[in-house]
């Protein structure tokens, strides 16, 4: 009896370590399963792999004839070495052993025990169980999913008595398709030279990434709280709005981000407005000015205030460099100006400023005190972000950016530097069934734009290619490789002085091809 129960649990240890890949797929989808699947599906290969390689070096010890004292050692040592293997190689966002990991992992390890237990009779089918890792692991999160609502709710709501314990703290609320992040740490740094303001870090803006910010950061002593909302599904920001309650509501874009999952572009509106919806009736609402959704939903918006850059204050005569930007601030209703300096780079960039400087305005804030802000602006890591390489190159790391209108600031960015210019791209991803047709467009602007382009990800830029050859691109300026690495040892023998690298969008590990 204790030898089948140890061959159970060694066997399901055996079936979490062929596991590891596949949760930090699911990791990465914010443990949501239907994501889980999709990553599954677009990469079986590298997900099934390690537990398939577990399960084959077990087999091929039953097949052998080998006893269960031998073959279990075996298959142990197996994965434990794929297990090692896996976690050395080198990942953009490596995977975080939380205590929701932890528990996991627990659930995960019991419930193989229990299938090993009962197919433990059977020595072949025992051991070939991991090769079903990363099915295991979804059935172990479905299985953890009412202990991890229940943990969730509890962490919330104490984020919403400390909340309700400042009640003169005035609460924030960002959300857009894309420029969420930039918008945010822009707007902190503006309501900085006068307020005390608490932001939450990174790209932290799901419910339980700003609960956390709440109960771990929050302090009497902050007098500014801005959350950063994030939204992959209709209802996603109106669950971030009760949590918070915010009485100032930013809308920075509505565009074709995570059709995927949404749909329809109608969907992301409507999920967007959800922040709008959500505001007290003395609220104030900024909207950007984008000739499109944006406006439609600003007309909509029933708050007496509620405002879209030029509304209040204006930027005029921008003039864009390799030192940054430089523009007017004029305040429309009295004429007051001031001079504005930021290493911000781009009309997109300057857009999402001037959305913070309407902010701060109608906040009370005076111009002096706004261009003060302007002046401590810098480009958030990975976002249209000004550096200086070596040998007398120029890096703009636009990474962190994987929507059309943000490739489309990017690109013309680009196109304003002097010099040899040269992109290395994976293109773009989460748009659905219009992701070719993007990835395309994406192409055929690059054409005018780059000089020299670098493709990274075989199958997926095939449009990107065919985008750049419909518009005359020189085939011998145009590079395909497989992977991040392959790029920049590429670009080392290529680069010379004055020429300027545009790294757009970095696809995560779940996009790995």
């Amino acid at each position: 009896m204790i030898a089948k129960l140890v061959s159970a649990l060694v066997l399901a240890a055996c079936c979490v370590a062929g596991g590891r890949r596949a949760l930090h797929y699911l990791q990465l989808e914010s443990y949501q399963l239907p994501g889980y699947m999709k990553s599954l599906r677009r990469n079986p290969v590298r997900a099934f792999w390690p537990g398939v390689a577990v399960a084959a070096v077990g087999g091929a010890c039953v097949l052998a004839g080998l006893p269960a004292p031998i073959r279990l050692p075996l298959t142990a040592a197996a994965a434990v070495a794929i297990y090692l293997a896996l976690r050395a190689q080198g990942a953009k966002k490596p995977l975080v052993f939380t205590e929701r990991v932890k528990r996991l992992l627990l659930i995960e390890l019991l419930l193989c025990a229990v299938i090993e237990a009962a197919l433990i009779a059977a020595p072949l089918p025992a051991i070939l169980l991991p090769a079903l890792s990363p099915l295991l692991l979804a059935l172990a999160a479905l299985c953890a999913q009412p202990m991890e609502k229940r943990i969730a709710k509890q962490f919330m709501d104490d984020a919403r008595r400390r909340l309700d314990a400042s009640p003169g703290l005035v609460r924030i609320g960002i959300t857009g398709s894309y420029g969420k992040t930039s918008t945010k740490f822009l707007l902190r740094d503006i309501l900085s030279v006068r307020y005390n303001v608490l932001a939450t870090p990174s790209s932290f803006n799901t419910p339980m990434g700003v609960t956390r910010v709440i109960r771990e950061e929050l302090t009497g002593a902050h007098q500014v709280f801005i959350a950063e909302m994030g939204a992959r599904h209709v209802g996603d920001i109106r669950e971030l709005v009760e949590l918070v309650h915010p009485t100032i509501g930013l809308l920075t874009s509505v565009g074709p981000q995570h059709l995927d999952t949404f749909g329809t572009i109608e969907r992301v509106r409507d999920t967007k407005y959800e922040l709008i919806e959500g505001l007290p009736q003395d609220g104030l609402a900024v909207f950007a000015r984008d000739g499109a959704i944006c406006d439609e939903l600003y007309a909509r918006c029933p708050l007496e205030r509620k405002y879209c850059p030029g509304d209040l204050i204006a930027a005029d005569d921008p003039v864009c460099g390799p030192w940054g930007t430089r523009f007017t601030l004029r305040d429309v209703r009295t004429g007051e100006t001031a001079a504005c300096e930021t290493r911000l780079l781009g009309e997109h960039a300057i857009a999402n400023l001037l959305l913070c400087c309407t902010t701060a305005r109608a906040m009370g804030m005076t111009l002096s005190e706004i261009a003060a802000g302007v002046a401590r602006c810098h480009a958030v890591e990975h976002r249209l972000e000004l550096l200086q390489g070596a040998g007398g190159v120029t890096i703009i790391d636009d990474a962190f950016n994987a929507n059309p209108a943000g490739a489309q600031a990017a690109l013309r960015v680009l196109s304003s530097f002097p010099g040899r210019r040269i992109i290395v791209t994976p293109g773009m991803v989460e748009l659905g069934g219009e992701e070719e047709r993007f990835n395309r467009a994406f192409g055929e602007q690059m054409a005018d734009s780059a000089d020299v382009a670098i493709l990274v990800g075989r199958r997926h830029t095939q449009p990107i290619a065919d985008g750049l050859t419909s518009r005359g691109f020189d085939p011998a300026n145009l590079h395909v490789v497989g992977s991040l690495q392959e790029s920049t040892a590429l670009l080392g023998t290529m680069m010379r002085p004055g020429d300027v690298v545009l790294y757009e969008n970095d696809l995560p590990d779940n996009y790995a091809e």
